[in-house]
């Protein structure tokens, strides 16, 4: 079985700066702690976290939505691979994240919920506030 994951958080950077973050390997890697593998065109590899994590990109909008091909190194080989969508809006001079995580494997529903707060959103927030 699978699971969705629908979270929403606002950063305190614009929706377009975030984006670019988002899709920046030297940035994401700021402001995650890890080196990452990521590129803005459809095809481009995905890993991050000592490859913890791997994927592709699906589809990009610039400024807007990404869509990337997602699993996690533990998950069982029968595990299908789930499905990230992340949409940018402007909020105020902020900026808002919409994450839609579908297909997340059952077992591991719990780990990759708490793992956007723990690994993204606080990280990225304390990045950003510390510039």
């Amino acid at each position: 079985m699978s699971s969705t994951i629908q979270q929403t958080v606002t950063l305190p950077a614009g929706a377009e700066r975030l984006f670019e973050m988002y899709l920046d390997p030297v940035a994401h890697a700021a402001f995650t702690g890890a080196p990452v593998t990521i590129g803005g065109q459809p095809g481009s590899e995905f890993r991050a976290f000592d490859g913890a994590l791997s994927g592709r990109v699906l589809h990009v909008v610039p400024h807007r939505l990404i869509v990337q091909s997602w699993r996690a190194s533990h998950w069982n080989p029968h595990d299908l691979d789930s499905i990230l969508v992340l949409s940018f809006w402007p909020a105020g001079a902020a900026g808002r994240i919409e994450l839609v995580h579908a297909n997340v494997a059952d077992h591991d529903l719990g780990g990759v919920t708490e793992g956007w707060e723990k690994y993204y959103w606080t990280p990225w927030r304390r990045y950003l506030e510390s510039r």
